[in-house]
């Protein structure tokens, strides 16, 4: 029984190993006396040469979440170009210049942490006159790093970071409109 019990720990054991093959390049050494390649270096590589992907990695997981965040990040900046103007721009609805000046205000008439902390955004050290043109810069900025992260699916951590500041920028102006968008959501 023990031996048993003894023999099922190891069987487990072994299967929870993961197995790593090293890879040896193909060289002529490994050609049978026939010409054709032994099978071992066969069934590693395919007959383009790549190497088979063994159990463990997670480069799919990487590519297809890396690529569906920059697809939500892509979709909006889409939308925040195409709405920021009518609703938070010089002229929209709520502008967000006056909402930066009150908040300049309330905090105590200059452009502090305090001011950064309630309403964290790069259009604090951006040209309030000319918003409409702050608001199109910041949106179009974040979808063409979101395109690129889209269609290479790749990034690195400055590129998804920049991607989340400029989104939180907009976010932090959007007074009424994304935080009913917010609250909608949850």
């Amino acid at each position: 029984m023990a031996t048993s019990t003894h023999n099922v720990e190891k069987e487990e054991s072994s299967l929870r190993k993961r197995r790593v093959e090293s890879v040896k390049p193909v060289t002529s050494s490994s050609d049978d006396s026939d010409g054709t390649v032994s099978e071992e270096v066969q069934t590693k590589y395919d007959k383009g040469g790549a190497v088979h992907l063994h159990t463990g990695t997670f480069w799919l997981t990487r590519i297809v979440l890396l690529r569906s965040i920059a697809f939500i990040y892509f979709v909006a900046f889409a939308v925040a170009y195409n709405q920021n103007k009518q609703l938070i721009g010089d002229r929209g609805l709520m502008p967000c210049a006056e909402y930066l000046r009150s908040v300049k205000r309330y905090v105590g008439g200059k452009i502090s942490w305090a001011a950064l902390s309630y309403a964290p955004s790069l259009l604090w050290f951006l040209d309030w006159t000319h918003m409409d043109a702050s608001l199109d810069g910041l949106s179009l900025l974040g979808l063409a790093l979101s395109g690129f992260v889209l269609l290479a699916g790749r990034a690195n951590m400055l590129i998804m970071a920049l991607l989340w500041l400029l989104y939180h920028s907009l976010v932090s102006v959007g007074q009424l409109w994304k935080k009913w968008k917010a609250k909608r959501d949850r």
